[in-house]
């Protein structure tokens, strides 16, 4: 696995913003690709939701912050 393509990725996704995570983050769930995922080996793209998906827990499920 690589880490730097992981953490590329994931920043990638990140600064679509909040709601679009969450949507990402569903759809990686489903087992579908996201342009930015379809380069990455299957256990890279676990590692890249399970990554969105501790980022976001401080947000709380479907929630984005205000401002």
């Amino acid at each position: 696995m690589d880490q730097q393509r992981i953490e590329f990725c994931v920043e990638a996704l990140c600064h679509k913003g909040c709601k679009s995570v969450w949507r990402d983050i569903a759809a990686l769930e489903d087992g579908l690709d996201l342009p930015e995922t379809r380069e990455l080996s299957p256990p890279e793209r676990r590692a890249v939701l399970a990554e969105l998906k501790a980022i976001m827990a401080v947000y709380g499920q479907g929630s984005c912050p205000v401002g």
